[in-house]
């Protein structure tokens, strides 16, 4: 079992920024990839960034705005949220996907963003 512990969400005015953190936790575990979704109230959620062995990606919306980093030795990523908009208003999961005997996949539990105009 992996637990997915997300921190860093807020409240911001537009223009500014947030850094949200995720961490892994568990055992007899290797991720394969890791990043962020988020869900805007009404809205199916979307991805945001992810980070992964075999490449990134990262959204339209966000690219230039917002960076995805990595610490393997902590397992945790860092979505660095810059000229924050408030259309970037949302929960914003962390999500994972795991190698542990099989490939599993897990989510957090969710950060809010508020974005002010």
């Amino acid at each position: 079992q992996v637990q997915l512990v997300e921190s860093g969400g807020g409240l911001v005015q537009a223009g500014g920024s947030l850094r949200l953190s995720c961490e892994a936790s568990g055992s007899d575990f290797r991720i394969i990839a890791m990043g962020w979704y988020r869900q805007a109230p009404g809205k199916q959620r979307e991805l945001v960034a992810t980070i992964a062995d075999g490449g990134n990606a990262t959204a339209n919306s966000v690219k230039g705005r917002f960076f995805l980093s990595r610490n393997n030795a902590k397992n945790t990523v860092y979505l660095q949220m810059n000229s924050l908009k408030p259309e970037d208003t949302a929960v914003y999961y962390c999500s994972a996907s795991v190698w542990a005997l099989r490939i599993m996949d897990y989510w957090g539990k969710g950060t809010l963003v508020t974005v002010s105009s």
